[in-house]
């Protein structure tokens, strides 16, 4: 059975689909909540071919996820737990890897593929980045270019949302800052 709940953020409506308290799949926030809903539930087929609407699902999770939109340093490192079955192994490995990102942290794509073992492979890192399930869960917008250019985002709202989240995460790093030295 899939479960699936879209709900409201500073940001627009985003989303979550999952099994139990195992994502399949995460929305960043858009405007439309339909446009959610779209993104959520396209190619998930579950196995019973049941699929359920449940705004309670992952509450704390939904509640988290509010949370870092409002400007709060929310760390997702190691939970939720995420489906990565669908995936292939290099890809599963490129995404535990972006995963350990932390808070207001960047990496490139050639240091991801570093980190995987595949020094040549920063083209295919950003393949796994554009293919990702799981935006924000598992950080694919803190990973830029090696000349620091964003480089893609395949989420709705491409570039201009990496760049506002990435904006959005130094601001609350910087605000932790100034708070912890005050």
């Amino acid at each position: 059975m899939l479960y699936y709940v879209i709900f409201r953020t500073p940001w627009g409506y985003a989303g979550l689909a999952g099994t139990g308290k195992t994502l399949c799949r995460t929305c960043l926030p858009v405007p439309e909540r339909r446009a959610v809903e779209q993104v959520l539930l396209k190619g998930l087929k579950p196995s019973n071919g049941d699929v359920w609407r449940d705004e309670a699902y992952l509450h704390d999770l939904q509640q988290r996820i509010v949370a870092y939109f409002e400007g709060e340093r929310v760390d997702f490192t190691h939970d939720p737990a995420v489906d990565l079955a669908q995936i292939g192994p290099f890809r599963q490995k490129v995404l535990w890897a972006c995963r350990n990102i932390g808070f207001g942290r960047t990496t490139t794509y050639s240091d991801l593929a570093r980190r995987v073992g595949s020094v040549n492979a920063a083209r295919a890192v950003g393949g796994a980045m554009a293919a990702n399930p799981f935006p924000l869960i598992i950080p694919c917008h803190r990973v830029l270019r090696t000349d620091g250019g964003l480089g893609g985002f395949s989420a709705i709202g491409g570039t201009d949302i990496k760049q506002r989240m990435l904006r959005h995460e130094q601001s609350a790093d910087s605000a932790k800052t100034r708070n912890s030295e005050a």
